[in-house]
């Protein structure tokens, strides 16, 4: 059962990527139930479903449709952002995801990259360009959605990528901690969610890569001490609390939040 904190948001703008579905969606409409403006940005325009149903239950949000793989789009997101509320408080960093899933010498080169590009540049690009706006206001929370697959199989490209994320974190947290900015990271476990509207890989997979898919569930499973997966609603509460001004003196780490695995 969710746990919700009225007024935890209130009076704060949160930018959330990947909003359309997911983790990012349960994180938006969670944040505007507890007070958030929310800005919720996808590639896809189901986004503006996930604001109508925020609207719904009395909350405040606005949809953007970006390809965050594209720097110039964050900085045009931000601009809107800033422009509708006046000021960015919390940015989620949520996009990215296993595009793939196989043993690493069966990965084309240009797979490496699109893999890389998917689940490390959406972030990097994010804390960059949202960095003069927490600035300018001598305030702000990054929390960027990183996994346990950085100790995984079958997706060298993938843990590549969200060992990145967890140095982004690191360095920006130790680079930003005087001037009231903190930068956490969540490390999430597998996670049960409704099956993608939009799939991160629409081709239809190969009795291999069904295969080798099936052997990452089944290490995640046992990788956890909980022996499960985790649910999104398990995501959300751990993502907010670093948002959050409870989480006032904690910057630089990634949480794994996985059952028990550290990945």
């Amino acid at each position: 059962m969710n746990k919700f904190f009225p007024n935890r948001f209130q009076n704060k703008t949160i930018v959330v990527t990947g909003a359309g579905q997911g983790i990012g969606k349960g994180v938006a409409v969670r944040a505007a139930q507890e007070g958030a403006q929310v800005a919720l940005v996808d590639r896809s325009e189901i986004v503006y479903e996930v604001v109508n149903e925020i609207k719904a239950l009395g909350g405040e949000a606005i949809g953007i449709v970006a390809d965050l793989e594209v720097y110039e789009n964050f900085v045009a997101t931000f601009k809107e952002v800033k422009a509708t509320f006046n000021r960015i408080d919390v940015l989620i960093n949520n996009v990215g995801g296993t595009i793939w899933a196989k043993p690493y010498e069966h990965y084309k080169v240009d797979e490496i990259e699109k893999e890389i590009k998917r689940s490390l540049f959406p972030t990097l690009w994010g804390c960059h360009a949202v960095l003069p706006y927490m600035l300018e206001q001598n305030s702000g929370a990054i929390v960027n959605i990183s996994s346990i697959a950085t100790r995984s199989i079958n997706r060298v490209p993938y843990a590549a990528a969200k060992g990145g994320v967890n140095a982004i974190t690191a360095s920006l947290a130790f680079e930003n901690a005087t001037k009231n900015i903190r930068v956490n990271g969540i490390a999430t476990g597998g996670t049960e969610a409704p099956p993608r509207i939009i799939p991160r890989n629409p081709n239809e997979q190969s009795e291999n890569e069904k295969n080798w898919y099936q052997q990452i569930i089944d290490q995640t499973v046992d990788s956890t001490l909980m022996k499960r997966y985790g649910t999104i609603e398990e995501q959300v509460g751990a993502i907010l609390f670093l948002a959050s001004d409870e989480a006032s003196y904690i910057t630089g780490i990634t949480l794994p939040v996985s059952g028990g695995d550290l990945g």
